[in-house]
């Protein structure tokens, strides 16, 4: 097979424009958030929509399971779909349900969404107590069963907790280096050490809070940061990741941010004067300008190897070791 394009982050307002967006790129998998605060119950119904838009679609997407998914997707000219929870929400108190949501097909769970939950603690709180003693065994069993440990909102401590406890590598699936660009949400060069010398994947997200300059960075300003950043940690670790909210109102970002745990508005990132979703950069708005970032990325440093390993390569050995049962 060719080298796949994969994006391993996305909460866009899906529909089937986007699914055709999604074909016009070329893109051969999607990793899509299906779960902020949502319970286990709603979790399941969102759930059921995406069994719909399955049965609508056939043509155009798939449920993704396993990494062959993303070959059977090239070979029938679709996109598979993989699931992931922003938040250990769905799993509420319940250590068994780690292995019920992995049997319904999800493959990535972040341990928190920027506050404490009841495994580890958030990018925003002021003091990060690391993993939590149910964190430790929810770890354990999600290593046990092939659900990926992701710590995209998490605080430093607890990434390196999970690091260090994890037996399987682990996932930061969308931010950007903080070295590059100082948000809350963007990860010191000591957890991106330790993620990527203990196997651990990277991806590059194009949020604009999180982008130097914000919806002003240019191309070339983010792909020499990539540059960068396959210098420091090594290409092969390092994949995209865009965050993509294309299509969402900005009652959205008011339910991410603040969900049912505030009374009052949290802009997050954001402000009171910028409190909806911040413009996108020109040269990425939808799944069709993938070529603009590959494109990008060749004119660096990188090599044609490095570019190809980065657009979807590295993800996909990564799903390879990461969605089965521990040996």
């Amino acid at each position: 097979m060719k080298t796949p394009l994969i994006d391993n982050l996305q909460y866009a307002q899906f529909s089937p424009r986007i699914f055709e967006q999604m074909r016009a790129g070329g893109v051969d998998a999607v990793h899509v958030t299906i779960a902020y605060h949502e319970s286990f119950r709603e979790m399941v119904l969102n759930l059921e929509q995406w069994n719909r838009w399955f049965e609508a679609h056939p043509d155009l997407i798939f449920k993704g399971t396993t990494a062959t998914c993303v070959r059977r997707a090239q070979e029938t000219g679709r996109t598979a779909i993989f699931f992931g929870f922003q938040n250990p929400s769905p799993i509420e108190d319940d250590i068994g349900l780690v292995e019920i949501c992995h049997q319904l097909g999800i493959r990535f769970m972040q341990l928190t969404y920027n506050n404490q939950s009841l495994l580890a603690t958030g990018c925003y709180e002021d003091y990060d107590a690391g993993l939590t003693r149910m964190g430790r065994q929810v770890v354990t069993e999600m290593n046990r069963v092939g659900l990926v440990v992701d710590m995209s909102h998490s605080g430093d401590r607890s990434t390196l907790d999970a690091i260090e406890h994890s037996t399987r590598p682990i996932a930061i699936t969308h931010a950007n280096p903080a070295w590059w660009h100082k948000a809350l949400r963007n990860k010191s060069d000591d957890v991106l050490n330790a993620l990527t010398q203990s196997g651990g994947m990277f991806g590059f997200s194009i949020y604009p809070h999180h982008l130097e300059g914000g919806p002003e960075c240019t191309l070339q300003r983010f792909c020499q940061m990539v540059e960068e950043a396959a210098r420091r940690y090594g290409a092969h670790s390092l994949g995209i990741g865009t965050d993509l909210c294309q299509d969402q109102p900005d009652s959205i970002v008011e339910w991410m941010r603040v969900g049912r745990w505030s009374k009052v508005i949290d802009y997050g990132e954001g402000s009171a004067a910028n409190a909806g979703f911040p413009p996108m950069p020109k040269w990425f708005g939808d799944n069709r300008d993938f070529g603009n970032i590959r494109d990008g990325l060749a004119a660096t440093s990188l090599s044609s190897e490095d570019v190809d390993g980065i657009m979807g390569g590295n993800w996909l050995r990564f799903y390879e070791d990461s969605f089965g049962a521990a040996p």
